[in-house]
């Protein structure tokens, strides 16, 4: 599995399809409407750590693929950027040059010291990792970690009871409007007359321009290939993780991409209501990250 991921980051994931963006980005809603909620949320991390040290370690650090990522270590001296795909460590140098140290690790099996890191971040990698091996890694990040001092999880959960309705009405509109369809054509109708597009709904394009809509179709492959992915969910996190580490669970994102991409729009006050869910998420982080799409989870070392 580990090498499936490897070799998935290598040649795809990482690979560059435009200035600063990766094939990885299809999995994020990069539309304006969308930008300033998503880049709020990127900057939580950085309120749980510590603003200065000697090193930050970044597990699993990708290629430190927005910008937001490169100011967690704007107050360390160095940011160490370990990852499992050379690929990924390769760009990160580009943009850190010599601010960061550069280790081809698993993060399930850090390869440093006790307590040697003044910070830790780890964004959406855990779920990389086989189930079984999400312990480890958890106890890893708390065990690198410098006392007194805090490290930072994001990762998506397996399920989110705010977000999962609306997937299950895209099921439901999707069906409704494939049947629709049928019928029309049994009536010898066509698909909607001449000169129209035949869509369907959710497919999150409307409200879109030209620019981003060639955006869209540069980051979706015609044949995309995907890597391995196993959550879990905050009944299991409290179960497994909690009694052995010090951990709270406050929210990243509750928005997931298909609720970004198939409900909020331009044209329907979208950035208005990510301006009120942001506001919410601030003033009830706990319920929000356990009901959300995307939780922070932030580990202590006394």
């Amino acid at each position: 599995m580990k090498n499936h991921v490897r070799e998935f980051y290598d040649t795809i994931g990482w690979s560059r399809v435009g200035d600063g963006l990766y094939q990885n980005a299809r999995y994020e809603d990069l539309r304006p409407v969308s930008q300033e909620y998503i880049h709020n949320c990127h900057l939580r991390v950085k309120r749980h750590l510590a603003p200065t040290g000697k090193y930050l370690l970044d597990a699993g650090s990708g290629p430190i693929q927005y910008p937001e990522y490169l100011t967690y270590s704007e107050g360390y001296r160095y940011r160490v950027c370990a990852d499992i795909s050379i690929t990924a460590l390769r760009e990160a140098r580009k943009k850190i040059g010599g601010h960061g140290l550069y280790v081809v690790a698993d993060i399930a099996n850090l390869p440093f010291k006790t307590g040697v890191f003044d910070g830790v971040v780890s964004l959406h990698t855990i779920h990389h990792l086989p189930l079984e091996e999400h312990p480890r890694a958890y106890a890893g990040l708390h065990r690198v970690l410098a006392a007194g001092r805090a490290a930072v999880v994001v990762n998506g959960w397996s399920r989110s009871p705010l977000m999962d309705p609306f997937r299950a009405l895209s099921r439901l509109r999707k069906r409704a409007w494939l049947f629709a369809r049928k019928v029309l054509r049994g009536r010898g109708t066509g698909d909607g007359g001449p000169g129209t597009r035949d869509r369907g709904p959710g497919t999150g394009d409307r409200g879109l321009n030209t620019e981003h809509r060639k955006l869209n179709t540069v980051l979706r492959p015609p044949s995309p290939k995907n890597t391995f992915v196993e959550k879990h969910d905050p009944a299991w996190f409290k179960r497994t993780i909690a009694p052995q580490i010090p951990a709270e669970i406050l929210v990243w994102r509750a928005a997931s991409v298909h609720f970004l991409k198939n409900y909020i729009h331009e044209h329907r006050g979208g950035r208005r209501i990510l301006r009120l869910l942001y506001r919410l998420e601030e003033r009830f982080p706990r319920w929000f990250g356990e009901k959300g799409t995307y939780p922070l989870i932030v580990i202590r070392k006394a």
